[in-house]
């Protein structure tokens, strides 16, 4: 039996990346998945639906159980609808993967507020508006008499933590700001 049999897990930009592999690896490993990706461009703009479904058809293609979602994670009925459709389509959530994000690098002294916002919004709003879903679904369960064994994995990087880069003044700081999650 897979280690994740059974289980159900929703993975935030898994269309492409470090997501990505979640997604195929959870797969692999007996989880069914929602992959969410808005499918926009490195650094944020536009969207694409095909990222995330061409991972769900490479999870189905190998025989494993998964759904698209394009949903934004960075607001509170996208994130709402993301953990929704996981409990509508697979009955629960087990796992949440926040990975979600990307980059608009630039110095401080001539980063825009814009350049600043959406980055601190896709990498800590982005975090923490699906679990605080997939936190209120885990709580009704328990609530309800079941025994809940959930997982949160999010998302950090050395750029908050121990290597700070100075092009990425917004991008450290909204990883850094994941540990207190």
């Amino acid at each position: 039996m897979n280690a994740l049999q059974g289980r159900v897990a929703v993975i935030t930009g898994a269309g492409r990346g470090i997501g990505r592999e979640h997604a195929l690896l959870f797969a692999r490993d007996g989880a069914s998945v929602v992959v969410n990706d808005l499918g926009g461009s490195a650094d944020g703009n536009g969207s694409d639906r095909s990222a995330a479904q061409s991972v769900v058809d490479e999870i189905t293609a190998a025989g494993g159980r998964a759904v698209a979602n394009t949903a934004d994670v960075a607001d509170f009925s996208g994130a709402r609808a993301l953990i929704d459709q996981a409990i509508e389509s697979f009955g629960r959530l087990d796992v949440l993967v926040n990975n979600a994000g990307f980059l608009r690098d630039a110095y401080l002294a001539s980063m825009t507020e814009e350049q600043w916002d959406a980055v601190v919004r896709v990498h800590l709003k982005g975090h923490f508006c699906p679990l605080r879903f997939a936190a209120e679904h885990w709580k009704a369960r328990t609530k309800a008499g079941e025994r809940v064994d959930a997982a949160v994995i999010n998302t950090a990087s050395a750029s908050g933590t121990f290597v700070p880069n100075p092009g990425q003044a917004n991008y450290g700081a909204a990883k850094a700001s994941i540990a207190a999650l």
